[in-house]
């Protein structure tokens, strides 16, 4: 028997559970498939436990380096299965909460994994056993089946964990080796650390964060490197094999060494390999669907949305993608997604947060003449009786022509919360003027967006 629907969403993540509900609240007929918990990557394997594990690995930060503030913690111990345990029934609670406001819209929801009979038609395959157990047929049919981590073509890598096994831990490691120099690198690298464990982290390339500012960069990396972090820039692993309880690794470098884990966190791909898609032919763009501005791919029933396409890879972008598509779909609205100033963060210690272009893509577009550069950098007062003083960093990239923001930049603490706000002024095309005019609260970090000169 097929099921008829209005709307087939493929992945119960952030964007397919925000596109089916604003799809369900306009009157559709709405099917979701998911073959994992509800939530996706951010509630299940991604922002929230990660944010959660942060909040402690900060906590105990603080806590060492409290003792000028004569704050003692002798014998301070940290047991990492309490912390695991309690954010695996933090994860479980929020996808209960998603699967029951599913059913309150009405929504069914189909256990499995989604894939493509033909245009209108979805196959829903037991994630046990890989038999058919149904099959859907729709109007419009939506893929938002998010990211997974990319592997390490190399030899032993099955015996490395992935960001996914990371949250399905039960007890943290004594030391480990971090494969990576992106975001999801720098704050595993981040949370380990200050949680105890003997952390090196390898970087292909010379730098970390590729694609943030050249000096958040040199920030976190200074930050890292000083909290005792060991950083291996420009090698890379070619091998990783058993040895008793450890694992021997050989780098490109002809380097070796011995470590009990190894995390790869070198980025992430669309997860579209079980979805058939050579069955409906659509057209892709260097491993992601291609996609118009409505979402709308080479085959007029099928969208993407999300991670499966070649847009700014966040949750709230996904969130925004779903909800514009149902919008516009099934509520017969005109809208569309900019995607000009979209607020960044990496949520290291301290935190790393960007809204706008670096330097060095506003020299690139602007030329360095028109562009002038506002900076400083100075210990926060919370750092005054740390032990480990580490700094922030403020910094505006201005247009000379016409004096406009282009670019925000901090390092420091809280620096997420605070790049929220000023996101709203460059969406509404602040100019450095009106930084300045606006009254300072003091003593804050933030205050130094609007007093620098």
């Amino acid at each position: 028997m097929i099921n008829n629907f209005d709307l087939i969403v493929i992945g119960a993540g952030s964007g397919g559970l925000a596109a089916a509900k604003r799809a369900a609240g306009y009157g559709a007929n709405v099917a979701i498939i998911e073959g994992d918990q509800i939530g996706g990557t951010c509630v299940i394997r991604g922002c929230v436990p990660k944010k959660l594990m942060v909040y402690a690995a900060n906590e105990r930060s603080n806590m060492i380096n409290s003792e000028r503030n004569g704050l003692y913690f002798n014998n301070l111990s940290f047991d990492s299965s309490i912390l695991l345990k309690n954010v695996k029934q933090e994860v479980a609670r929020l996808s209960n909460l998603h699967y029951e406001s599913l059913n309150k819209l009405d929504i069914k929801v189909f256990r499995g994994w989604g894939r493509f009979k033909d245009s209108n038609q979805v196959e829903i395959i037991c994630p046990k056993t890989n038999k058919l157990l149904k099959t859907l047929k729709s109007k419009k049919i939506l893929i938002a089946v998010g990211g997974k981590p990319k592997s390490l073509d190399i030899v032993g890598a099955e015996f490395a964990w992935s960001s996914n096994e990371i949250f399905d831990l039960n007890n943290f490691p004594k030391s480990l080796l971090i494969v990576g120099g992106g975001y999801i690198a720098c704050e595993f690298s981040c949370i380990f650390n200050n949680l105890g464990t003997k952390v090196t982290q390898l970087v292909r390339s010379d730098k970390l964060l590729n694609g943030f500012d050249s000096d958040l960069s040199m920030s976190i990396q200074e930050s890292m490197t000083s909290s005792g972090i060991n950083l291996i820039f420009k090698d890379e692993l070619v091998s990783i094999s058993k040895n008793n309880e450890n694992f021997d690794l050989i780098f490109k470098s002809g380097f070796s060494k011995k470590e009990e884990n190894i995390l790869i966190a070198s980025g992430r791909e669309p997860n579209i390999d079980n979805l058939n898609l050579d069955n409906v032919g659509l057209n892709m763009k260097g491993g992601f669907i291609e996609v118009n501005e409505s979402n709308q791919s080479s085959q007029s029933t099928i969208f993407a949305i999300g991670d499966v396409i070649d847009k700014p890879n966040l949750t709230p972008v996904a969130i925004e993608q779903g909800r514009v598509f149902s919008d516009n779909y099934f509520g017969n609205k005109k809208r569309s997604i900019s995607y000009k100033f979209i607020p960044k963060a990496v949520f290291t210690n301290p935190e790393i947060s960007s809204v706008g272009l670096t330097e060095e893509e506003a020299i690139n577009i602007y030329l360095n003449e028109n562009i002038k550069v506002f900076k400083c950098r100075f210990t926060p007062m919370s750092n005054t009786f740390k032990k480990q003083k580490t700094k922030c960093m403020l910094k505006l990239v201005v247009n000379k022509l016409d004096d406009k923001v282009l670019g925000c930049h901090m390092f420091g603490e809280t620096a997420s919360e605070i790049i929220q706000m000023a996101s709203i002024a460059m969406n509404k095309g602040v100019t450095k003027r009106e930084f300045d005019e606006t009254m300072a609260l003091h003593p804050t970090i933030s205050e130094e967006f609007v007093t620098m000169y």
